[in-house]
């Protein structure tokens, strides 16, 4: 999971222009790293029914636990500042903005000052906190904490009746993971117990919602801030967190399903990516080499870097703008134009076509320009200026909230995978800022695309001692052919000690 917040330099560096209606202009970009860095077939299938086919309630909760619309409009923030949920933590209960990450699974709070947050869990005057006297540390793709385990009581006003025990961290040093302009004092990471630090034991918050409150498996959402300036200082009300099914006045048509293919991250399987029209042609292995996740805690389209050259590459070819500024690219610059000169019409659509639960086939999920050439801030009152929503990844490709802003996303933990439909709120003028197509043959693909290796803990000890033991083996065998040579060497007469010697010598 990684974030960036932006401040800007107003130092000119380029300007190219196409006639008056066509000037862009280079702004350098200053970065601050840090966190917050169907039926079961392809078909697709409306979530407004009481059972999927295969035993899961989407559209109620039989416990009386839920009620779906009372979280609607649960969450804040946008895609720069990350999307934040409201929470209350410890006796008497402390509020706190906490940041939902699909991409990690500890959940903890600032535990102490910090420059850049207004206010902390103190976990002195909580009379229901418990330490385990146990350190935690937690590294993020940007940014890092450290801080002590333990449990509290934990009530989320919008939607969730009731308050549960939940296990949660206690931060107590950070680096680069609060930042500027940040609304939010904690983060809930949403992903598997895999990935839980300091290990699996540590259960993650929606695993013990599950089974403190009973409801199902499921949580979906819903984030808003398609075409939202990172640099808006106030946070409006930008999206949903539902849990335990999926809401349906959130998203429009159908929900299409692809698997999920290992329960550490939401790990998914990318057949191909396409540039307006083009398909980019390469190894689907490449799309996925390391891992391919949905990662709400990071805020662009992270691609391997060949996949990321290959696609800036086809912009480039398809762009009405062929000379464009390579700093924009690698996010060190901003493009900007003259006020009301949008540059929608000179990108293509991006789509990312993912397997679908019937192996054999796939669906298409379809950005617009307007979702990942992302508007940033006001210069000097007549340029527009924009950011590149894509970037070079060295840890896999990594679906995040440029992509997501799009999408009502399910994570269906209980069938194992996750869908996707159309959201309701990435329209722009009336107009839909994403698509979804499907099916298509995912036959001529190859069987895995993934690349999988061992990733259970358990495994990898079997696998580590059984090549120790074969390691042992063949010492003993390499052994049992040396020592007979050596024996052999040394069966003739010697007849002195200085031949014996040169013997060794030799």
């Amino acid at each position: 999971m990684a974030h960036c917040s932006s401040v800007f330099t107003l130092a000119l560096v380029a300007s190219l222009c196409f006639g008056a209606s066509r000037c862009y202009i280079a702004i350098p970009l200053k970065i601050y790293p840090g966190k917050y860095n169907v039926s079961s077939e392809v078909d697709g299938t409306p979530a407004t029914f009481q059972d999927d086919g295969n035993g899961l309630s989407l559209a109620s909760d039989p416990t009386g636990t839920v009620n779906f619309l009372d979280m609607v409009n649960n969450l804040q923030g946008d895609s720069g500042r990350g999307y934040y949920i409201e929470m209350s933590i410890g006796t008497p209960a402390q509020k706190l903005n906490i940041l939902v990450d699909t991409g990690s699974s500890n959940f903890a709070v600032a535990a102490a000052p910090h420059p850049f947050i207004t206010h902390y869990f103190n976990t002195a005057l909580s009379s229901t906190y418990v330490s385990s006297d146990q350190t935690v540390a937690v590294r993020y793709t940007q940014g890092n904490w450290e801080g002590e385990l333990g449990t509290d009581r934990i009530s989320i006003l919008d939607g969730l009746n009731g308050s549960m025990t939940i296990h949660l961290a206690a931060i107590q040093s950070s680096e680069g993971f609060f930042l500027p302009g940040i609304n939010w004092q904690g983060i809930l990471g949403l992903a598997y117990p895999m990935l839980a630090r300091p290990d699996s034991s540590v259960e993650p918050f929606f695993n013990s919602v599950v089974e403190q409150l009973g409801i199902p498996d499921v949580f979906s959402l819903q984030m808003c801030g398609t075409g939202v300036s990172a640099s808006v200082v106030t946070d409006p009300v930008r999206g949903s967190l539902i849990m335990g099914g999926a809401e349906p006045t959130l998203y429009r048509g159908l929900v299409w399903y692809t698997p999920i293919l290992e329960e550490w991250y939401y790990q998914v399987e990318v057949l191909k990516l396409q540039v307006g029209d083009q398909n980019l042609n390469l190894d689907c292995r490449e799309y996925n080499m390391d891992k391919a996740i949905v990662d709400s805690g990071t805020t662009l389209l992270r691609l391997p870097v060949n996949v990321f050259n290959a696609v800036v590459d086809a912009i480039t070819r398809s762009s009405l703008i062929q000379d464009f500024s390579s700093g924009f690219w690698e996010g060190t610059k901003l493009a900007c134009w003259l006020k009301g000169e949008t540059p929608w019409k000179f990108f293509p659509k991006l789509s990312i076509y993912l397997r679908a639960t019937n192996t054999s086939q796939s669906f298409r999920i379809t950005i617009l320009p307007q979702m990942y050439i992302q508007p940033i801030t006001e210069v000097d009152g007549t340029l527009d200026c924009f950011r590149f929503g894509v970037s070079p990844s060295a840890n896999g490709l990594v679906i995040g909230a440029t992509v997501m802003e799009g999408f009502y996303v399910v994570f269906d933990r209980s069938q194992r995978r996750l869908g996707f439909a159309l959201s309701n709120c990435a329209v722009s003028g009336g107009d839909a800022l994403s698509e979804i197509t499907g099916p298509f043959s995912a036959e001529d693909t190859a069987a895995d695309c993934s690349g999988r290796t061992l990733r259970d803990p358990l495994l990898w000890v079997i696998s580590y001692a059984l090549m120790a033991l074969c390691g042992m083996i063949l010492i003993v065998l390499l052994l049992l052919l040396v020592l007979p040579c050596r024996r052999r060497s040394f069966s003739g007469d010697v007849t002195d000690e200085s031949s014996l010697v040169r013997h060794r010598i030799k």
